[in-house]
């Protein structure tokens, strides 16, 4: 053991240390600082979660639990006031799963009652933090006469050592038990003499069955309490009554519990005929012990209830939350409980509009949500369930942003915290636990059940006087301080006096405190309440007790001076500053309030809010006509809420009068009309109105000076036919609004013009309507200004204007845009003039706002009907139309649907099919079916993919009639896959030297030459051809029939470089038409051809046809567009040289 150092800092500072203060995050925490300089990575310890003060009932445990933080780690001791703390007894332990330092102390008593601290050490400094430990007192009885019990143990000390007393409710619980449960109610006394048992058991059970019979006829069906899944506790038997207005009386170890029949109060007693059932709603662990039923005073059913030890499987954690966010605290325990204590800075927390207070539905997750965060709201939080306990800080981060400064910032959607997926994982598993634990506890009783004793026989006693007992207990009552507070009590009685007593202290009548005895009624009176006299206050008569407990309560409350003063209106100019102040009493800590029009006011420019422990003033600076309007103080702590009202009042000049104005008569010798008087007068009534006149044409203004408060006028120095203008003003004694402009009013009788004939529907499309009328025949005398157009819905009553109002329609013809596609709408036209619009047209017949039925048609001035694709290359297929309604659009290849890898795009007036990457297998003719109500229109493009064509294989020549070659091949490879390859075979002789085609078209792989002359050398090529073009050729062996001797000859070469015999020429096409160029070259050996557009070659590119036969080079593109504009080269070259030629093609269209 150990003492506490008595003094505030006992420990003397090493030479070179210093002491320097600092101030710690966590209020309350006390940190001294041994260096000027901490080193870098070095901090003085520091608690994160400090030990929070606790009030207990003696014999409990208590646990102070502290979270510490510290580089080097610190050194953590605990310490007592007032006494020393005893290491045997008490627990200093670290729970290194949630970094907690803990000091646990079982089975307190009020010698415990003290102050303790916790003290952290490292070397660079220590930090200290106290916490308060009260202990109540237990209820203990004393002996009524001291003598009597001296006496009684001088006695005992001449007898023999006799067996301990069995206590009362050993006997109480085993009078309302089974059978089968008589042995484990021993074995929790200690009782092992089971045959002395017996016989007591049935003496007493014979005693008490005479005591029933006065007030009940038959008892059964007695059923101990029992916690239900819901969290419920329950406890019922049958029972009929002698005399059915017999007082039925509930006990909790003695002290009466009120209880309520019909509302779900925390006690109720429910009667279903002759069946009783008692409820404990919110069971918690203050609610175990012993509960007896009283029926007039006599017994009639015990049972004890017992709560299983409670511990938190996940504790709660600490939350970081925005301002204005909700903070989520969870926590799991280890048997479901309906209800668990939350505190919030050691004050107990309730559902209402700050706190969510949340049970899972099997009772082992509770969840505690603090709403709408406030910076006031951060503190240290804790979850309480029996003798367990865990708590955690909230912190509110302030808004910082200086934008919103001085604004009510908006309320966040998000929540802060809370256990997630992990925590309902954990809760199934316990729940697992829970649900096997109760399975083999039902498997126990049952067992238990089957092995139970029979009963002894009961034996015959007299019945005995219950005595006295209270027919009306105590309830709590609540008092606000400085009032009076009377705690009332029932006694069966009228001579048994009562003795009070307060948090186990008995009390006598003092000035303070008036003892009553009112016939059977028992009261205690307190005066002038103050908080010392909250407590629990019990009543004790003739062994038995009742209890109840006292709440003084200090709510806020307002000097009735200032409130008087505070409610009385502020007037004040615009400009000035407005200040209002009010002085209060109260339990601190108590959250002010100021409103203005039901927003609350916050610190900004123009705004200053001082606040003190019993004063608070609002000052507003610079006021505006708009700040007016109710000023509201709330003061609110946890004992009430108070309010008060004021108004304050800004006085500025009036707003304009409004508009529009009446006219009263307009004739030709006067105009009479009248308007509306300023929405906002300023705070002050209006002492005159002040006009001015304008005549339509002139610049100048007439004044007309002051008319007085009512807002009419009648103007008699008027002309026939004119029209006049007026600017109005409103005047009070805070100044002259700003004015308000009259329409044009015309003295005279207005000529409208005549109704135009009726419109008609020229056309009508789903986007617009064109429409067209005549003019009126009667003008009313003047010229037309325009014309007006209406619009009406089929089924509506409402006209809508479909030109604005100011710019009327000059044409007789007009075009409505602002309609809806399907809806049908009927037309009227009013003509006016300088006096207004006249009379509206008859109505036009109802058109419906769409296109007109056309059947589907496609617009494309040439469609391809045959495209020819290189394997591997994107093939595309372009149709347009024009459809009314739009049509569905359908593609088919070879009359089935096309695959999934074909691409299709659609429009309402075009359609495009794309193969990205073309195979083989995509040839066949393509079907476009496009279809609506009036018909349907079909297309078809056969597509060939191929590929350049592989040459064929070995040539072979044989000769079987003289002067002639057979010519064989093997067959190319593609031969199979494409039945349009055909086969070229050409020759050259030793004379000639050049390359002739001898065969073309060829379907087959044998041909058979002609013409062979003797003694010539022949030399065949066979070549493969598809829609692609030529293959490399397949050369054969070198062919001589017979040899001459013929004189030797020289030499001639037939070989030319290229060059163009025909050039091309250039070319103006319009747009979407097809454009033929052309040129001729010579050459040998054959020249290559390449086509170029703006020097990007085209020999590849798909939309290009270009041909190549006999020299005259060709390219046709389909369809010319902007994009094909620019210049075009042909290149020629073979081994000799090469050759260009070029043109230009303009686009029609962009010569214009």
């Amino acid at each position: 053991m150990f003492k506490i150092r008595k003094a505030k800092d006992d420990e003397p500072t090493a030479p070179g240390q210093v002491k320097i203060r600092k101030r710690s995050r966590v209020p309350g925490v006390m940190i001294t600082q041994y260096v000027e300089e901490l080193p870098e990575g070095m901090t003085t310890p520091d608690f994160t979660r400090k030990p929070i003060a606790i009030t207990i009932q003696e014999g409990k445990m208590v646990i102070f639990r502290a979270v510490i933080t510290g580089i080097p780690a610190p050194t953590v001791t605990w310490m007592r006031n007032n006494g020393e703390i005893d290491e045997e007894k008490f627990k200093i332990i670290f729970d290194a799963s949630s970094g907690e330092h803990q000091l646990q102390m079982p089975a307190v008593t009020v010698d415990h009652a003290d102050t303790y601290k916790c003290y952290a050490r490292n070397e660079y400094g220590k930090a200290v933090v106290t916490a308060a430990l009260n202990v109540i007192e237990a209820i203990r009885d004393t002996p009524e006469d001291f003598k009597k019990a001296l006496k009684h143990k001088v006695d005992m000390e001449h007898k023999e050592e006799k067996k301990p007393e069995i206590d009362d409710k050993f006997w109480e619980l085993l009078l309302s038990a089974d059978k089968k449960d008589y042995e484990s109610i021993c074995a929790q006394y200690g009782v092992t003499d089971f045959r002395r048992m017996l016989k007591k058991l049935s003496e007493k059970k014979v005693e008490r069955e005479q005591e029933q019979e006065r007030v009940v006829e038959r008892l059964c069906n007695l059923k101990p309490i029992e916690l239900k899944d819901d969290g419920l506790a329950e406890f019922e038997l049958e029972m009929s009554l002698k005399d059915p207005t017999s007082k039925i009386f509930i006990y909790k170890d003695g002290i009466m519990i009120p209880f309520d029949a019909e509302l779900e109060v925390k006690h109720g007693l429910k009667q279903v005929g002759k069946k009783f059932v008692f409820s404990i709603n919110g069971v918690d662990p203050e609610d175990a012990g012993l509960y007896q039923v009283e029926v007039d005073g006599v017994k009639v059913f015990s049972t004890d209830f017992k709560l299983p030890e409670v511990e938190f499987m996940v504790k709660i954690q600490d939350v970081k939350a925005e301002e204005r966010e909700d903070a989520v605290f969870e926590c799991l325990v280890s048997q479901p409980l309906k209800k668990i204590t939350w505190k919030g800075k050691n004050i107990p927390l309730e559902q209402g509009e700050k706190f969510d207070i949340l049970v899972s539905e099997d009772m082992l997750i509770h969840t505690l949500v603090v709403k709408d965060c406030m910076p006031l709201d951060k503190g240290i939080y804790a979850a309480v369930a029996g003798n367990s306990s865990c708590n955690a800080w909230l912190i509110v981060e302030v808004d910082t942003d200086p934008n919103s400064r001085g604004k009510k910032k908006a309320r966040k959607t998000t929540r802060a915290g809370g256990g997630g997926d992990e925590l309902l994982k954990i809760a199934q598993e316990q729940q697992a636990i829970v649900q096997k634990q109760k399975e083999e506890l039902i498997a126990k009783a049952r067992a238990e059940a089957e092995a139970a004793a029979a009963a002894a026989a009961a034996a015959v006693v007299f019945p005995s006087d219950p005595g006295v007992y209270f027919t009306g207990g105590l309830s709590d009552v609540t008092a606000i301080i400085g009032t009076d507070a009377e705690l009332v009590c029932r006694l069966s009685s009228e001579e048994c006096d009562g003795v009070w007593y307060k948090d186990g202290q008995e009390i006598t009548s003092t000035d303070h405190i008036c003892i009553v005895k009112d016939q059977t009624y028992r009261k205690l009176i307190i005066k002038n309440c103050t908080e010392d006299d909250s407590g629990k206050y019990r009543c004790e008569a003739d062994g038995r007790k009742t209890e109840a407990e006292l709440k003084v309560e200090d709510p806020p409350r307002l000097n009735s001076d200032d409130l008087t003063e505070f409610m009385k209106p502020v007037i004040i100019k615009s400009g000035k500053d407005a200040a209002f102040k009010m002085t209060f009493v109260g339990r601190e800590p108590m959250k002010i309030q100021w409103f203005h029009e039901g927003e609350e006011l916050l610190e900004d420019t123009g705004i200053k809010i001082e606040k003190s422990e019993s004063h608070t003033r609002l000052l507003l600076t610079k006021c505006k006509r708009k700040t007016t309007g109710e000023i509201k103080i709330k003061i609110k702590n946890e004992c009430g809420t108070t309010e008060a009202i004021s108004q304050l009042v800004v006085l500025d000049k009036p707003t304009p009068p409004l508009n529009p104005v009446d006219i009263i008569e307009s004739n030709s010798t006067c105009i009479e009309f009248k308007w509306r008087p300023p929405k906002d007068d300023g705070g002050s009534p209006i002492t005159d109105y002040i006009l001015e006149r304008q005549q339509i044409g002139r610049n100048s203004w007439k004044k007309l000076g002051k008319l007085g408060p009512e807002p009419k006028y009648r103007d008699v120095d008027v002309d026939h036919g004119r029209k006049y203008c007026y600017h109005v003003r409103a005047e009070t004694d805070q100044g002259v609004s700003e004015m308000m402009e009259t329409d044009d009013i015309q003295a005279g009788t207005k000529a409208y013009p005549g109704a135009p004939s009726q419109p008609k529907v020229v056309s009508a499309f789903k986007d617009c309507i064109n429409l067209a009328w005549s003019a009126p025949s009667n003008t009313g005398g003047t010229d037309l200004l325009g014309y007006n157009v209406e619009k009406r819905k089929n089924g509506s009553n409402l006209w809508g204007m479909v030109n604005p109002a100011n710019e009327p329609i000059k044409e007789k013809n007009y075009g409505v845009k602002d309609v809806v596609e399907g809806i049908e709408y009927e037309f009227r036209v009013s003509a006016i003039n300088i006096s207004g619009a006249g009379e509206p047209s008859t109505p036009s017949e109802f058109v419906f706002a769409r296109d007109p039925k056309m059947k589907p048609h496609f617009t494309d001035r040439k469609i391809k009907t045959f495209i020819v694709m290189k394997a591997g290359n994107a093939a595309r297929i372009n149709f347009n139309f024009q459809a009314s309604p739009i049509p569905s659009i359908k593609w088919l290849k070879d009359g089935h649907p096309v695959a999934k890898h074909v691409k299709v795009s659609n429009s309402d007036t075009s359609s495009q099919l794309m193969i990205p990457s073309s195979e083989r297998h995509d040839t066949g003719v393509y079907t476009i079916v496009v279809k609506n109500l009036v018909g349907q229109e079909t297309s078809s493009v056969e597509i060939r993919i191929t590929d350049d064509p592989k040459p064929p294989g070995p040539v072979e020549l044989d000769e079987n009639v003289s002067g002639t070659v057979t010519v064989s091949w093997e067959p190319s490879p593609d031969e199979k896959k494409d039945d349009r390859l055909h086969y070229i075979i050409t020759k050259r002789d030793s004379v000639k030297r050049t390359w002739q085609t001898v065969a073309d078209h060829l379907f087959n792989n044998k041909f058979t030459a002609i013409n062979v002359m003797p003694g010539r050398q022949y030399k065949f090529r066979v070549y493969a051809k598809n829609d692609m073009g030529l293959s490399k050729p397949s050369d054969s062996a070198i062919w001589e029939s017979f040899s001459l001797n013929l004189p030797t000859s020289k030499d001639c070469s037939f070989e030319v470089p290229p060059s163009f015999s025909v050039p091309l020429k250039t070319h103006n096409s319009p747009e979407s038409y097809e454009c033929y160029m052309s040129c001729a070259v010579t050459g040998n050996p054959r020249p290559h051809v390449t086509w170029y557009r703006n020097n990007v070659s085209l020999n590849t590119n798909t939309n290009y046809y270009i041909t190549n036969t006999c020299g005259v080079c060709s390219m046709v593109i389909l369809k010319v567009g902007p994009k094909d504009s620019g210049n075009y080269t042909v290149m020629a070259e073979n081994n000799l040289g090469r050759v260009e030629c070029s043109t230009k093609l303009v686009d029609e269209r962009k010569m214009f």
